[in-house]
């Protein structure tokens, strides 16, 4: 049993540090105690968002939904984020007209950050994030027509972007992958993308287009990085959004540089590509994802336009033989004249052996 002189002559953490009887062993650690802290969403944004996002557009994107939380909230201080926080923030930006896809790529935004922060042991709590049911939209993709005159308007400009744009729409890769191209991405006939915003690089091949189009014209000076290095995304956008509007797109809000990604995309699916190779050459994380261009892919039903389109009174006296679905499983056996004659000879041959038995 220790004494009370002896407690006294040990230090607090060198007394409680250790408690030993034969059925227990329990330690205290004084060390891990640590002062509770609040902070606002802003503050957590500041602390890592170079740790978490990358430079770029989708940067600014999430510092622009971090502020509009930040706003919500009116600057609360917070050291658990609870589930009502999260469900009234939820209802005010559905309030303020957010679509449910808008508050799904915020609240993901700020569940990124958070669990971060609780990681870091900033704040001890964390409510559900439950992704909102988003509508399927319609896809927007370039016509051949679309696609050539707003080209042609690019090219008058500048021919760097319009190089960066048949590259765009023949690859059907991001802005920022291609921008992010230097030439050892570039082999024989293949182009590799390592910056990408899956995080797993791919390799697809090139058209004969894009090969013509990587070819930078002989100038003086030292040569660039990469093949549209020259350009940045702002440049890119202010030549597109120009060319768009002289074309008679400047009203259509889905004519964006992404949406030559879409027509890469649409075009591969109504060419008959199967929806897995679709994937692997946009490089989409999930099957789910390209699974929005499948509506694109009818040539497996047009065998029904020939059923809706034959006449009754030819379907029924033609049965479902000549269908274009008809199948050994499907198709019934009607017997012909020859089929019926052999069976009744068969049964006569039958009735007569039964007769000579008989005798």
């Amino acid at each position: 049993m220790m004494t009370t002189e002896a407690i006294q002559e040990e230090t607090p953490s060198d007394h409680f540090s250790m408690f030993s009887s034969q059925s227990a062993k329990i330690k205290y650690s004084f060390n891990k105690i640590r002062e509770v802290k609040s902070y606002r969403v802003g503050e957590l944004f500041s602390a890592y968002r170079d740790i978490l996002w990358d430079d770029g557009r989708h940067k600014y994107n999430v510092s622009s939904f971090i502020g509009e939380i930040d706003e919500i909230l009116l600057g609360e201080r917070f050291s658990a984020f609870d589930q009502s926080t999260l469900d009234n923030l939820i209802g005010t930006l559905r309030q303020r007209g957010n679509s449910n896809a808008t508050i799904n790529r915020k609240m993901a935004a700020l569940s990124k950050l958070l669990r971060k922060a609780h990681k870091m042991g900033d704040i001890h709590s964390l409510p559900e994030f439950r992704r909102q049911k988003e509508r399927a939209g319609r896809i927007r993709f370039l016509e051949k027509d679309e696609e050539a005159r707003l080209f042609a308007a690019i090219r008058s400009r500048s021919e760097d972007a319009y190089r960066l744009s048949v590259f765009l729409v023949d690859t059907g890769c991001r802005l920022g992958e291609a921008l992010g191209l230097i030439w050892n991405d570039i082999q024989e006939h293949r182009v590799s993308f390592w910056i990408t915003k899956s995080g797993r690089s791919r390799t697809i091949p090139m058209t004969a287009r894009v090969k013509e189009v990587i070819k930078l014209p002989v100038t003086e000076g030292r040569r660039p990085k990469g093949p549209f290095t020259k350009l940045s995304q702002a440049q890119y956008r202010a030549i597109w959004n120009d060319a768009k509007a002289e074309v008679g797109l400047g009203a259509d809000e889905q004519v964006v540089p992404h949406i030559l990604r879409h027509t890469c995309a649409s075009r591969l699916v109504q060419g008959g590509i199967d929806i897995r190779r679709v994937q692997m050459w946009l490089g989409h994380q999930t099957l789910s994802m390209t699974m929005r261009y499948a509506h694109l892919a009818t040539n497996d039903l047009d065998g029904c336009v020939v059923v809706l389109e034959t006449p009754r009174s030819e379907g029924t006296a033609g049965g479902t033989e000549n269908s274009a679905f008809s199948s050994p499983l499907t198709t019934p056996t009607s017997a012909g004249p020859r089929q019926k004659s052999e069976a009744g000879t068969a049964k006569a041959a039958k009735a007569a052996g039964k007769s000579s038995k008989a005798k």
